[in-house]
C-alpha cells in the first residue's frame, strides 16, 4: 500500500512541476524529456531483470547447497545462547526459538524465500505465548527489529545489479556493507534491550556483542590508518576472498553430510531464474516512475535543497545523491532498489553516490512492510515500541553507511 502511494505521488509531483516550468519558464521540452524517460527506463528494468537471470540462477543455487548442507543450522547453535538472552520470556526448548534462530540465520545468507516462511512461522508460534492477542509481546518486538534492522552477509542482489551496471569490482561494497549493517543491528539491539531493561553486561552477551564489536572496530581502525589506494585493494582482495571461501565452505559441507551437491544446486537455480523473471514488472514500474520524477526536475530540485541545507552546515555534500535510497528504505524494498539502480545508473556504478547507494541499500531493511507483513499476519494492533526502535536500526545504519562510505570510497 505504501508503495502505490508513493508510485501515484512520483507521476503526480512529475505531472505539476512540469506545467509550472511550462508555464512560468517555457521549458517546452520538459515533457518529451518525460515522456521519453519512460521507454528509456522501462528498456533498462527489463534488461536489468533478463540479465539478473544467470547470476541469480547461480547465487541462489550455491545458496540451496549451501542449506541443504546444514550451514543454517549451524548458524543457529552458534549463537543460540546469545539469544536465549535476548528472549528471555520464551521457554526453554519451545519451537518458537528455533524458527527464530533460522530465520535470523538465513536472512544473513540472503536465503530471503527461506527466511519468511520461517519468520512467519516463528510469529505464529510466538502468538501462542501471548496472553494479549493484539499486542505485541517483547519477545515479538525483539524478533521484529532484529529483521527489521537488515543483518546480511552476503548482499547477493546489490552485487548481481552492480554486475549488470558495468562495476569494475561489483563485490567492493561487501565490506562496507556488513560494517554499516552491524552499527544497524547493534542500534536495534540496544534500543530494544533499554525498553525491555534487557542486561546487556551478561557475561554472554559481553562475550558476544563485545567481541563483535572488537572485531568491526579493529577493520575500521585498520581502513582508517592506511592509504585510499591500500583500502581499494585489500577490501577488493579481503571481500572476494571471503565470498569465495563462503561459497567452498557451504559445498565442502553439502558433501561432507553426503548430499547431492548437483542436485542441490539446480533446486536452487530454478528458484533463481524464477525470482529473476517475476521481478521484471515491479522493476520496471518503480524505475518508470522514478525516470519520470527525475526527468521532470523534481528529482534534482529535492536533492539539491538538501544538498544546500548540508552546505550551509558546513558538510561536505557527495552523499547526498545517494539519499534518495536512504530515504524509501524503510518504506519498500523495491522501491529503494529502484532508487539504487537509478543512482547508479545516474552517476555511474562505480561514483562515489552510486556505491553509497548499494551501501544505504544493504545496511538496513524495510521496516514499515516488516512490521505489516509479521505482526499481520497474527493479528497484532499494538505495536508498542517496535516502529521506534526499527526507525533507530534504520537510521544508526543511514549514518553508519555514510562514514563508511566516506572511509572506503572517498
Amino acid at each position: 500500500m505504501v508503495l502505490n502511494y508513493i508510485w501515484v505521488a512520483f507521476f503526480l509531483i512529475a505531472f505539476v512541476v512540469g506545467i509550472l516550468k511550462l508555464i512560468f519558464f517555457g521549458d517546452t521540452t520538459v515533457f518529451p524529456d518525460m515522456m521519453g524517460s519512460t521507454f528509456e527506463m522501462a528498456k533498462l528494468g527489463f534488461e536489468l531483470s533478463l540479465g539478473l537471470t544467470g547470476v541469480m540462477t547461480l547465487w541462489l543455487g550455491l545458496m540451496k547447497v549451501g542449506e541443504n548442507g546444514g550451514v543454517v543450522g549451524i548458524m543457529s547453535k552458534a549463537v543460540g545462547p546469545l539469544f536465549r538472552k535476548f528472549f528471555p520470556d520464551i521457554p526453554k526448548d519451545h519451537p518458537a526459538t528455533g524458527s527464530i534462530l533460522m530465520n535470523l540465520a538465513a536472512n544473513m545468507l540472503g536465503l530471503d524465500n527461506a527466511a519468511t516462511p520461517l519468520g512467519l512461522k516463528a510469529m505464529n508460534q510466538l502468538q501462542e505465548l501471548n496472553s494479549n492477542k493484539d499486542t505485541a509481546t517483547n519477545s515479538m518486538i525483539m524478533f521484529l527489529v532484529l529483521n527489521a534492522s537488515g543483518l546480511t552477509l552476503i548482499p547477493v542482489s546489490i552485487m548481481v545489479y552492480r554486475t549488470q551496471l558495468g562495476a569494475a569490482d561489483p563485490s567492493d561494497i561487501f565490506i562496507p556493507i556488513l560494517l554499516a549493517t552491524f552499527f544497524s543491528t547493534m542500534a536495534g539491539i540496544i534500543s530494544v534491550s533499554i525498553y525491555q531493561k534487557i542486561n546487556l553486561f551478561n557475561r554472554v552477551v559481553l562475550a558476544y556483542l563485545g567481541g563483535f564489536s572488537l572485531l568491526i572496530g579493529s577493520i575500521i581502525w585498520y581502513f582508517s590508518i592506511i592509504s585510499a589506494g591500500q583500502i581499494n585493494t585489500i577490501s577488493s582482495v579481503a571481500g572476494n576472498l571471503i565470498i569465495f571461501t563462503i561459497i567452498i565452505s557451504f559445498i565442502s559441507l553439502a558433501l561432507y553430510r553426503k548430499i547431492n551437491v548437483y542436485e542441490s544446486f539446480i533446486d536452487g537455480a530454478k528458484e533463481g531464474f524464477g525470482i529473476s523473471i517475476k521481478i521484471i514488472p515491479y522493476l520496471i514500474a518503480i524505475l518508470v516512475a522514478i525516470g519520470v520524477f527525475r526527468a521532470s526536475g523534481a528529482m534534482d530540485f529535492l536533492i539539491n535543497s538538501i544538498g544546500q541545507g548540508f552546505s550551509w552546515l558546513g558538510v561536505n555534500t557527495d552523499f547526498v545523491p545517494a539519499l534518495p535510497t536512504a530515504f524509501m528504505k524503510p518504506l519498500s524494498g523495491s522501491g529503494a532498489r529502484g532508487m539504487m539502480v537509478d543512482t547508479m545508473n545516474t552517476f555511474g556504478a562505480d561514483s562515489f553516490a552510486g556505491r553509497l547507494a548499494c551501501v544505504f541499500q544493504g545496511a538496513t531493511d524495510t521496516t514499515f512492510y516488516i512490521l505489516a507483513v509479521y505482526f499481520g499476519s497474527v493479528g497484532i494492533k499494538k505495536t508498542r515500541y517496535a516502529l521506534t526502535c526499527g526507525l533507530i536500526a534504520d537510521l544508526a545504519g543511514v549514518i553508519a553507511a555514510v562514514f563508511v562510505a566516506y572511509l572506503f570510497f572517498h
